[in-house]
């Protein structure tokens, strides 16, 4: 017989799971089609094949498994013991070599749906996967999975991934439920969006998130959590809360031991400075001018020795902002949606 290469591609098939999945779209049916062309319906050439066949030498993955009715569950049992498959009174003897993978939140296998016995001991092994086990692990995958449209500094990438470990580890969230990876994908990009749309109203040269960008996360991340239900009513406040406790804990681990008098004594004098999600980069550079520990504090936040525009005020936003949340700075909203650093 001749002999063909398989790629991957087509090594590996995949079905979501849903309540309307049948026996026919999984192990096969008897085609009408075939049987209207002339063929006995005794023939077993009338067989369509599903996807679980026509997957063999392969990799057959199951997503959300216990949405499966169980019934069609019960298909599955022969595939994964005898290697035969029976449709519509055929039992066909099928050589299948093909690994079944499925996937399952386990809260699923009591609310929504469950993974029927016979089922569950058919499987070879569980792995049960977990959140990013620390804060390194957690920065690294927003960075590989997050699509941004603009730059976002590294300190800012570690405040939302604090910010999800935050939220995760609240008692007013629903532990259940958790708080998936997607979190923190979804925070940066939303960030990045946030500081496309100021580059392009207000003519910048190039678009950088700054800490003010992260103000739009607690709305637009809203639905992504589940809260427990004695806390209906205040979603948007605790979420605001867990932020400003991630941006105190960045500011702390990246400038704790700077001197940043220098930033204190720009509003020590009744100075205000003025900024917001739609004040430039340069207009926010014009308040501030020269002050004295920019360029260590840039260095520490990894801005680089020539950082421009963009990285310099969104590095000064940072510094401003958990100035404000260490009790040292004031700050108050305008209503035209501004924010106000003063003395």
């Amino acid at each position: 017989l001749p002999i063909s290469w398989l790629h991957r591609r087509e090594r590996y098939g995949e079905k979501l799971a849903t309540p309307d999945t049948s026996v026919g779209d999984l192990i096969g049916d008897v085609d009408p089609i075939k049987v209207a062309q002339g063929r006995e319906l005794g023939d077993p050439e009338t067989i369509h094949f599903g996807l679980v066949p026509r997957t063999n030498r392969g990799i057959f993955a199951v997503n959300e498994l216990p949405d499966l009715a169980e019934r069609i569950q019960v298909s599955l049992l022969n595939v994964l013991e005898e290697r035969d498959i029976q449709v519509r009174g055929y039992q066909l003897r099928l050589p299948l070599d093909l690994l079944l993978v499925a996937t399952a939140n386990p809260e699923d296998y009591t609310n929504r749906g469950r993974i029927i016995t016979p089922l569950k001991d058919r499987f070879g092994a569980e792995v049960r996967t977990h959140y990013p086990v620390d804060l390194a692990l957690e920065t690294a995958l927003i960075r590989q999975e997050a699509a941004l449209v603009a730059t976002v500094p590294d300190h800012l990438i570690d405040v939302l991934a604090r910010y999800t470990r935050q939220v995760r580890e609240s008692p007013s969230v629903d532990s259940r439920s958790g708080v998936s990876a997607r979190f923190a994908i979804a925070a940066a990009e939303t960030v990045a969006a946030s500081a496309l749309r100021r580059s392009g109203l207000r003519g910048e040269r190039e678009a950088v998130a700054r800490i003010g960008d992260t103000v739009s996360v607690t709305s637009t991340l809203r639905g992504k959590v589940e809260f427990d239900s004695g806390e209906e009513g205040r979603e948007t406040e605790i979420l605001s809360h867990l932020l400003r406790l991630a941006t105190a804990e960045t500011f702390r681990a990246r400038l704790s031991g700077l001197d940043l008098s220098g930033f204190t004594g720009l509003v020590a004098e009744g100075t205000t400075i003025e900024t917001g999600d739609l004040v430039s980069a340069e207009e926010l550079l014009a308040q501030i001018g020269t002050v004295p520990g920019l360029a260590k504090v840039l260095d520490r936040l990894g801005l680089g020795d020539a950082p421009g525009p963009g990285e310099a005020a969104s590095g000064v936003e940072f510094v401003l902002e958990g100035l404000h949340l260490t009790r040292r700075l004031a700050k108050e909203l305008t209503s035209d949606g501004r924010t106000r650093y003063g003395s």
